[in-house]
């Protein structure tokens, strides 16, 4: 086996084994649910040139891996194409999104748990894969969890921040983009997803894509578009997603409703990634 082949496997063994492993991997309902299924893992290099064509189109503070790395590791010289961008896709589970499929205003409790507790998860799952990582000698980073982290203004797209987990998911071949900007991965398009960029060598994941919207029906076959009538804040149309009314929905309403209703301090919806034909797979088959 290839040391590539066979780091491939080390990295993804370390993300499956603590999604299995850790207590963290848990909704903290009555039942102690798992918040997430198997996660799915892509790859992609850090000399992709998708990075630099992602930052020229969402603004100029959007870090490609070679910025976020060298601002991490400012006392290694090191080439973009010695980094992998490594991302993972977490699934919800199918209790969670059935309990979400019912509601049509505010998010189900196991929804806004997850988005509490799974997030969290998350977190801590960023934090396993560095650790390990670097303990085994390579510079790793999540760049979402770097102290240069911020939300940004993109001039075209408005809100937006200096790295995305789901353009890094994109880029490593997981999925591609819907009409109300989810990543509709082969698990469909209620999930998180995270990622760390490492000084480490690793294929990438072939894109069996070329499009970034490949996979939305709406866009690929000129239908569906059910995502827009699940949205109860109207921020859906056939322009795309209004990230501002999205935004406001989810802090002016949602956020007090999870308190009020379940007394968990955070925020949700995830309505126009359930009961579409997109939640749990990629719709393209005439019957979706």
């Amino acid at each position: 086996m290839k040391a590539a082949e066979g780091l491939s496997l080390w990295v993804g063994d370390i993300i499956k084994n603590f999604c299995v492993e850790s207590s963290d991997n848990l909704l903290r309902n009555d039942a102690n649910e798992r918040a997430f299924d198997e996660p799915l893992i892509g790859f992609s290099s850090g000399s992709d040139p998708l990075y630099p064509q992602l930052k020229e189109d969402i603004g100029s503070f959007f870090w490609t891996p070679i910025e976020v790395f060298n601002e991490s590791f400012p006392q290694t010289a090191a080439s973009s194409s010695e980094l992998t961008v490594i991302s993972w896709i977490l699934p919800q589970t199918r209790a969670t999104k059935a309990d979400n499929r019912k509601e049509t205003i505010y998010p189900s409790e196991r929804w806004v748990r997850s988005r509490l507790f799974g997030e969290a998860f998350n977190a801590k799952l960023r934090k396993h894969v560095v650790d390990t990582l670097r303990e085994a000698g390579f510079e790793s980073v999540a760049p979402v969890d770097s102290p240069s982290w911020s939300w940004e203004t993109s001039p075209r797209y408005g809100f937006s921040s200096k790295w995305s987990e789901r353009h890094a998911a994109y880029v490593c071949g997981l999925g591609t983009f819907g009409l109300c900007d989810g990543l509709i991965t082969p698990v469909g398009k209620a999930m998180r997803c995270g990622s760390v960029v490492s000084r480490i060598s690793i294929k990438p994941t072939i894109r069996p894509y070329t499009d970034h919207h490949a996979y939305c029906l709406y866009f690929s076959h000129g239908r569906c578009g059910r995502c827009m009538k699940r949205c109860p804040a109207g921020a859906i149309s056939k322009a795309g997603h209004d990230k501002a009314k999205c935004r406001g929905y989810l802090y002016d309403v949602t956020a007090g409703y999870g308190k009020n209703q379940f007394g968990l301090e955070t925020y949700g919806c995830g309505l126009c990634q359930t009961r579409v034909p997109c939640e749990s797979k990629i719709p393209l088959n005439k019957t979706s």
